[in-house]
C-alpha cells in the first residue's frame, strides 16, 4: 500500500433540527481534534444546516464550527455539501484532506480523528467504522447481539458488513474520484463505500473506534439507523 499523511481533516455533520444534540457530537470532536498524535493536523469541523427550522446553525457557530445551510432535505446531498464546502478551503500540500464524517446525533471518542489519520498512513483510502448505542438504553444488548452476528471470535480481526454515516473516513483524492456521496435520501454512505470498492480503492472495515449513537427511534432520516432500531424487538417482546 501507498501510504498517505494528511496534513488536514475534515468532518462535515449534516444536521436537521438538532439544536439539542448537536452540540455534545461537537463538543466530541472538538475533543478528538485536541489528540496528541494530531498536534500538526488542522482539523475543520463544518456543520450542513440541512432545512432547520431551529437554533441549529446558531448552536454549531457557537461551537466553532463553519456552518452551510441548505433546504434539500437530502442526507446524501446535505453530505457532499458539506465535503465540498470543506475541501475548497482546506490547501493541498503534501497530501490531499482526509474526509470523515459522522451525524449530529453521535459522540465520536476521543482517539477517533487519530485513528482515521493512523489508517491513512498505513495506505487505506476508504475506513468503515461502527456505531454503539449507550450502555443505559435498552437496546443496546439486542442491536450488539443482532449487529455482531457475523463476528468472529475474540482477537480475530472483523471486517464488518456495516456501514454508517456516523463512522466513516475517506480520502479526498478517492472520494472526488467516485463523485462524492450520491443525493440520496437514504443509503447514501453504503453507496459511497459500494462505489469506492468498485473502484479499487482500499477500503477497511474496522470494529476499532466505534462511535456512540443515540438510541433514538423517530428518524430523522427515513429508512435510517433509527428506522432499524424502531423495528428492532425490544427486550418485553421476548
Amino acid at each position: 500500500m501507498s501510504a498517505a499523511d494528511p496534513d488536514a481533516i475534515a468532518v462535515v455533520v449534516p444536521a436537521h433540527d438538532e439544536e439539542a444534540l448537536l452540540p455534545a457530537a461537537l463538543a466530541a470532536i472538538a475533543r478528538a481534534a485536541r489528540h496528541a498524535d494530531l498536534d500538526r493536523t488542522r482539523v475543520l469541523t463544518v456543520v450542513v444546516a440541512d432545512d432547520c427550522r431551529d437554533r441549529t446553525a446558531a448552536a454549531a457557530r457557537r461551537a466553532g464550527a463553519l456552518v452551510v445551510t441548505t433546504d434539500c432535505r437530502n442526507p446524501g446531498r446535505a453530505r457532499d455539501v458539506g465535503v465540498r464546502h470543506a475541501l475548497a478551503r482546506l490547501p493541498v500540500r503534501r497530501s490531499a484532506p482526509w474526509i470523515v464524517t459522522t451525524d449530529a446525533d453521535s459522540v465520536v471518542p476521543r482517539g477517533w480523528l487519530a485513528h482515521q489519520r493512523a489508517r491513512a498512513r498505513e495506505g487505506w483510502q476508504a475506513v468503515v467504522g461502527t456505531v454503539a448505542l449507550p450502555a443505559s438504553s435498552p437496546l443496546a444488548e439486542p442491536h450488539r447481539t443482532l449487529y455482531e452476528a457475523t463476528r468472529p471470535p475474540r482477537g480475530t480481526p472483523w471486517s464488518h458488513p456495516h456501514v454508517h454515516g456516523a463512522n466513516l473516513g475517506v480520502s479526498a483524492v478517492s472520494y472526488l474520484d467516485v463523485g462524492g456521496f450520491p443525493a440520496l435520501a437514504a443509503g447514501e454512505d453504503r453507496a459511497l463505500v459500494e462505489a469506492l470498492e468498485r473502484r479499487g480503492h482500499r477500503v477497511l472495515r474496522t470494529a476499532r473506534c466505534p462511535v456512540l449513537t443515540s438510541p433514538r427511534l423517530r428518524a430523522r432520516a427515513h429508512g435510517g439507523f433509527g428506522d432499524y432500531l424502531a423495528m428492532m424487538p425490544r427486550p418485553a417482546d421476548a
